[in-house]
């Protein structure tokens, strides 16, 4: 990966002024280019398939090039969209930036290019930096801004990104949905006008949205084929992605929801905004999200390159009933079957209140003596008899008015004086004030303790529950109330970076109500995250097909749960919840007692299967063959190494007629060449696997026909997960 600046017209310094620029920015298979003239505005001119110094011409020659300001600002010319507005102490509101210098050098991560800009009269420098991902095809934007004056400005809005898009036939796929449902595909043309993805909860920012997108150039999106762009804001609190569509020109600005959000900059204080982070396709959907997944694994995710671990959620097999018998007993029972980690979930805590329900005991972080007289070490000591890791839930962010920490630290929560207290889960859960750095300090401690105390924990579960509902801080003085979205998060990831910073290798799950925190604001801090509260396998396929869109599978929780399923009502065969939680980070959210000895030896051959195949699934390129929202009766998936030496093929039926159409499947990413035993992963009763078992089919075969599933898949909730291996 390089950066190349090119001198357009000459070399050297003539009048103190350098000459015009053109700066190319690359990775493996994508470039930006950006021109940036001392004094000048810098322009944007193109970002596309990668091109090299030869090629820059040609982009000005063939019409390619945008010539369009690469962060256009509000007040001089001022019709369109604006990436920032502000307002002086004067009360100008105009801005008027011209380039003062470009600095270029290589980080341990990337290569950065940054772009010096200042206001032709105010005091006022934006510095736009682009940084290219090193063996990545990602580049990420965002912008820092400077007061060198006397006295404050106040910022209005201040976009991460903003940048032109070729006029086409555009299309956007985009992810959307509610609790139990979330990041449910979307996909629509985009016609004049403007479309909005935003999000103004505050805390829980992917429930109802998720800050990521998809832009085809060139007609109704594909998996593996077409020009599409995609995109991600790295940012956890509230934010607007904005497509503004015109007959002519097509413009998508990122960054912060800065409606309720104005920030006031105090003098020699700086402002930078969330990363948002970008890449460009030539083969599709498909490229799009095997780009991000390298890039999380390599640089977004803590300990992305670990292998994790086959884990047993407590949640729902108990509840909020924990106690050491049960608890003990679900770790001989998983440890039985194979399982690696066990985790208990939330009810463990709490003695004046202990934690039998919703509506209490946040914050009074000791163990219940009543359910746990032995307390966690009891617990740990029941984990080393049975061979098997531990883990524990927390909500840290989070209090009851029904708790020992509210009454004593009423002013540690998030309200607005003279109003009433708003109350959400269990109707007295309430929001600590993570502005004020005594809180950040009790939060950092909820952790701390537990490791200093207990320091074989393995794994933690960070929960949160709450929308911020009350926008008020009894910190941050009233001319700042304004600043509350945009300080909770850095007062959270000072946290963040303090446990992250004590105990790199502490596992973390990002839980919000299920999956309410699937972004990379705050997945740098986590190793995966909890993708939904919704098990139910049928609903998981198109759950776990959006979130795929730019999250990997390693990162992916995906449990296997009762039948019937708690929150659906439906009734599953076992097999076919394997095969679908098979295809993330495998995990099991069920009471082992009441499975019968038959799936308990069927769970323990699945768990067995999955970690031969755990290096293929967690760490291989996904091809996303069949979709779901497509109709076509079944959802096919599945991972290869870079190798391309073995692949773990996943099929579903999802709906079931008589004598229905079933689709051949065509597979992806294989070696045309090779020839690929086929392997019955999880057969139903081990010694009559399906008919595919053991046969040696070419890599040509399976690509350009695929095989046949008519005889395969016959009955409802019909699936097969098969290991392909390269035969020498």
């Amino acid at each position: 990966m390089k950066i190349k600046a090119l001198l357009m017209l000459g070399l050297g310094v003539l009048s103190g002024n350098l000459y015009a620029k053109d700066y190319l920015i690359s990775t493996p298979n994508t470039s930006l280019l950006i021109t940036a003239v001392p004094g000048e505005k810098s322009k944007f001119q193109y970002y596309g398939c990668r091109i090299f110094e030869k090629d820059i011409q040609g982009i000005y020659d063939s019409g390619l090039a945008f010539g369009l300001e690469s962060y256009p600002v509000f007040g001089l010319n001022t019709p369109g969209e604006r990436a920032m507005a502000v307002t002086h102490a004067d009360g100008n509101m105009s801005l008027d930036l011209a380039v003062e210098e470009v600095k270029q050098y290589t980080s341990n991560e990337a290569e950065v290019t940054e772009i010096r800009m200042k206001d032709k009269v105010y005091p006022f420098v934006l510095k736009q930096i682009y940084k290219a991902y090193k063996g990545t095809d990602i580049i990420s934007t965002w912008v820092e801004v400077e007061n060198h004056g006397k006295k404050p400005i106040t910022l209005y809005r201040f976009a991460s990104a903003f940048m032109p898009v070729p006029r086409g036939d555009n299309w956007m796929t985009h992810f959307h949905g509610f609790w139990g449902a979330e990041c449910t595909q979307d996909e629509e043309k985009l016609t004049n006008g403007q479309k909005v993805i935003s999000n103004k909860d505050g805390l829980a920012n992917t429930e109802t949205d998720n800050p990521s997108f998809m832009l085809t150039m060139d007609g109704r999106p594909q998996e593996e084929n077409g020009h599409v762009l995609g995109g991600t804001l790295a940012w956890t609190g509230t934010y607007l992605i904005k497509m503004d569509v015109h007959n002519t020109k097509f413009n998508v600005s990122a960054g912060i929801n800065e409606e309720t959000s104005h920030y006031i900059l105090e003098p020699d204080e700086a402002f930078t905004t969330p990363e948002f982070a970008m890449t460009y396709s030539t083969n599709g959907k498909g490229g799009v999200s095997r780009a991000f997944h390298r890039w999380a694994r390599e640089y977004k995710l803590n300990q992305g390159k670990r292998p994790h671990d086959i884990l047993l959620n407590s949640w729902e097999g108990v509840y909020f009933k924990v106690n050491q018998k049960e608890m003990d007993q679900m770790m001989e029972a998983f440890s039985a079957m194979g399982g690696e980690l066990f985790v208990m979930d939330d009810g463990w805590f709490g003695n004046k209140y202990p934690r039998d329900g919703a509506n209490c005991s946040l914050g009074d972080w000791e163990v219940c003596k009543k359910k746990l007289p032995d307390g966690i070490e009891g617990l740990l000591r029941s984990a080393r008899k049975h061979n098997i890791k531990f883990g524990i839930w927390i909500e840290p962010e989070m209090t009851n008015t029904k708790s020992e920490l509210f009454e004593k630290h009423p002013d540690w929560v998030m309200r607005i004086k003279n109003r009433p207290l708003s109350t959400g889960r269990g109707k007295t859960q309430v929001v600590l004030d993570l502005t004020n750095p005594e809180v950040q300090d009790f939060v950092f401690g909820v952790v701390d303790n537990l490791m200093t105390k207990y320091p074989e924990i393995a794994y933690m579960k960070w929960d949160d529950n709450s929308s911020l509902m009350d926008y008020g801080s009894s910190y941050l003085p009233k001319n700042k109330q304004s600043h509350l979205y945009i300080e909770y998060h850095r007062g959270l990831n000072k946290v963040l970076k303090r446990i992250r910073s004590k105990y790199p290798k502490l596992v973390m799950q990002a839980c919000a109500g299920g999956g309410g925190r699937v972004n990379y604001g705050i997945l740098p801090y986590f190793d995966e995250f909890w993708t939904s509260d919704d098990t139910d396998a049928l609903q998981r396929i198109y759950l776990q097909w959006g979130v795929s869109g730019f999250y990997p599978a390693i990162a992916m929780a995906s449990h296997v749960s009762a039948d019937k399923n708690h929150q659906t009502g439906r009734h599953i065969p076992l097999k076919f919840r394997f095969d679908v939680a098979m295809s993330g980070r495998l995990g099991m959210e069920i009471q082992p007692k009441e499975m019968s000895e038959e799936d308990k030896a069927f769970a323990k051959r699945a768990i067995a299967a999955y970690k031969d195949i755990r290096p293929v699934v967690q760490f291989g390129d996904l091809y996303r063959l069949v979709s779901p929202y497509d109709n076509k009766g079944v959802s096919s998936l599945m991972y290869v190494t870079p190798e391309k030496d073995r692949a773990v093929f996943y099929v579903y039926k999802i709906a079931h007629l008589l004598n229905m159409v079933i689709p051949n499947v065509r597979m992806n990413g294989l070696d045309a060449g090779k020839m690929y035993r086929l392997v019955d992963l999880t057969a139903v009763k081990e010694d009559k696997p399906c008919s595919l078992h053991d046969k040696v089919i070419s890599g040509r075969i399976l690509m350009e026909e695929g095989i046949s599933l008519k005889n395969l898949l016959k009955s409802e909730y019909s699936s097969l997960a098969l290991e392909l291996q390269e035969v020498k």
